[in-house]
């Protein structure tokens, strides 16, 4: 598969505006990118510059501290189904991971799961604030909740995806599902080390140059 059909286009900055999200879409467009990741306020601007192409989006849920409350995550991720997007990258509630109340982390995951029904599910776990033993209890978790995608990072966090971290995700979830690599990634060199990891989507926000 092409690298390009890899990347997710991403723009989560908090100061990004409307036109920059077009031209998000545009580059998606222009680069043959798999999906553009944004704010769940920009998925409609997305969609309509979006529409009758085969770039998807991806909406961020619980973004970036994953701390708000599971009903305001699952209330956020239907919302941002029914404005247009097609996938949703979730934070885990790292805090009620680091406090060993995993039912409730895999309850959060599986409720959103089961309310976006076919859409993929991608669970950010910000490997970079986690031991070892914590992101391989995350990955379990996920797995367990049915989500589709593991995800390292925010790209808010302290670090962003390492190659260490997604041989221990690949090795913890091993075909019951996907990784996604994303924070820090931004030569061509870079997310090539990570597709021969095994991941199957790679976020950044350097699409373009990547591909160059």
């Amino acid at each position: 598969m092409p690298l390009e059909k890899y990347i997710d286009h991403t723009n989560l900055k908090p100061t990004a505006t409307t036109a920059d999200i077009e031209v998000l879409c545009k580059e998606a467009i222009e680069y043959n990118f798999y999906a553009v990741c944004v704010n769940g306020c920009y998925v409609s601007s997305a969609k309509n510059v979006l529409r009758g192409t085969h770039v998807k989006i991806a909406a961020v849920v619980g973004f970036p501290l994953g701390a708000m409350s599971s009903k305001a995550k699952v209330l956020e991720a239907v919302d941002c189904i029914e404005n247009g997007a097609d996938e949703i990258d979730m934070v885990i509630n790292i805090g009620w991971l680091k406090s060993k109340d995993y039912d409730a982390v895999r309850a959060e995951i599986e409720a959103i799961k089961k309310a976006i029904g076919d859409h993929v599910l991608k669970v950010i776990i910000e490997t970079c604030l986690l031991t070892n033993e914590e992101k391989e209890i995350a990955c379990t978790l996920a797995v367990e909740a049915k989500a589709d995608f593991l995800k390292t990072s925010t790209g808010f966090g302290t670090g962003g995806a390492t190659l260490e971290d997604v041989a221990l995700m690949k090795r913890i979830v091993g075909d019951n599902a996907k990784i996604k690599a994303s924070g820090g990634i931004k030569t061509h060199e870079q997310a090539l080390k990570f597709i021969e990891l095994g991941v199957s989507r790679i976020g950044t926000s350097s699409g373009p140059s990547l591909i160059q």
